[in-house]
């Protein structure tokens, strides 16, 4: 195709552009202060952007071990953070620091048992002792959810869950891989000492190393790496196009490493025996169970994420029996473009706000009471169906089973709740039945 005059100028300015300041992307980071700190442990609190005033419960954003905190704040106008900061939400964020050699004996006790926890509780505290809305990216939401599980005393208004894969069975990358693991870690003939070259390359390095890790997330979208040079050629006269480019290139680089036991136990309990499956995970001296979860939870699964495909994260579903409500949505994007892409800003981002406004502790104690006694304790959440099962459409607001609060007054500088139940907006292009939503 030759392109438009129009289209020749924009590809000049932005090659221009990319020369003369080696960029398109505005990587500033949101401002913020550090409140809380630990082992492995950072917390801060994100500044209110200009005259907006902070209203309502906090947010507080967990992120996975191995990833920067930027799968948040990605870029200016494609960062979560700076949405809901914009939008008045008391904002937070968890980071671990850069993981070294000498961190290889921390295991996932150490995440589960106390850096979200006191993160969580920190974050109420802060913002005067209101609930937490907590929001956990892949790992980070897998931690977030099983500490919410050990600890039902934790002031937890709201879950979300997004691309956090819960049966790895159902990962196409690892499934080919699990039985061939198996067999490799097994003494063979008096060979070997039960160490497979996973084990011995895990142990023998303390951990997987940040190139290791970054190698791993780019061989996810092999595809995409490969015909990279060509689409940029073809958008070249897209300048958010190649800002995004350039800003997952600045999240890829700044991986970080795995510590040495915890990364053991994802490796045997995740990949090879994959534990969650069943609901459950042995940690230390207890026993942690996702049905103890008793707080409401929102799923989401990327419908192009080869780390954590929809069936993957939709397991999780039939599993959080304890939670007053369970909702699952599909959205587009893979594993960083469904929480961070162009595409979140229309699609994940507005079910997030709609659902935080819905289990607001402003809203009353009406939903949470009329969704809690909609049904028998330990009975299975109504929108939990089996992976591959018709999803269900939504009922309108107003149904018997969990009634929407009235909207709150719009926050200064915010775009305000909106009038749709999650799920039935007929102007989302996700609408309830493209959007899995599983919520009767």
């Amino acid at each position: 195709m030759i392109p438009k005059p129009d289209q020749v100028v924009s590809a000049a300015s932005n090659v221009a552009h990319k020369v003369l300041y080696g960029g398109l992307a505005d990587l500033r980071k949101m401002p913020r202060t550090l409140i809380d700190e630990g082992m492995l442990r950072q917390l801060y609190h994100y500044r209110p952007a200009g005259r907006v005033k902070e209203d309502g419960d906090p947010v507080l954003l967990v992120t996975p071990l191995a990833a920067p905190s930027s799968c948040f704040d990605l870029r200016r106008g494609c960062s979560l953070v700076e949405h809901l900061v914009t939008e008045g939400h008391p904002t937070y964020l968890v980071e671990y620091g850069e993981v070294s050699f000498r961190d290889r004996n921390l295991g996932m006790e150490h995440w589960i048992d106390e850096v979200v926890p006191e993160a969580i509780r920190h974050t109420s505290e802060h913002a005067g002792g209101r609930p937490v809305h907590v929001v956990g990216w892949s790992l980070g939401g897998i931690f977030a959810t099983l500490a919410a599980a050990d600890q039902p005393d934790l002031p937890i208004a709201s879950m979300t869950v997004v691309g956090s894969p819960f049966d790895v069975s159902k990962v196409p990358m690892i499934a080919p891989l699990r039985p061939l693991l198996n067999l490799t870690d097994r003494s063979l003939f008096g060979l070997t000492d039960g160490r497979g070259p996973v084990t011995r390359l895990y142990q023998t390095l303390g951990g997987a190393p940040k190139p290791l890790v970054r190698w791993v997330f780019q061989l996810t979208a092999a595809q995409k790496l490969v015909t990279k040079p060509l689409v940029q050629l073809q958008n070249l006269d897209d300048t958010d196009f190649l800002a995004q480019i350039e800003a997952v290139d600045a999240f890829t680089a700044n991986m970080i490493a795995y510590p040495g036991r915890t990364f053991g136990q994802l490796y045997h309990r995740f990949v090879k025996t994959n534990d969650l499956q069943h609901g459950a995970m042995d940690l230390g001296d207890r026993r942690i169970e996702i049905k103890d979860l008793d707080k409401p939870v929102l799923v989401f699964g990327g419908s192009t994420d080869g780390i954590a495909p929809i069936p993957s994260v939709q397991a999780v579903v039939p599993l959080l029996t304890g939670a007053p409500e369970v909702r699952f949505e599909v959205v587009p994007g893979g594993h960083l473009g469904m929480l961070t892409g162009r595409g979140a800003r229309r699609t994940t981002w507005r079910v997030i706000d709609e659902w935080i406004e819905r289990w607001s502790s402003d809203a009353g104690s009406s939903v949470a009471e009329a969704a809690a006694g909609s049904k028998p304790a330990g009975s299975k959440p109504s929108g939990a169906k089996p992976a591959g099962s018709k999803p269900a459409r939504s009922k309108p607001a107003g149904s018997t089973r969990s009634r929407k609060p009235a909207p709150r007054a719009p926050r200064p500088g915010g775009s305000g709740a909106s009038p749709d139940s999650i799920g039935a907006n007929p102007s989302r292009r996700y609408g309830s039945g493209g959007s899995r939503s599983l919520a009767p």
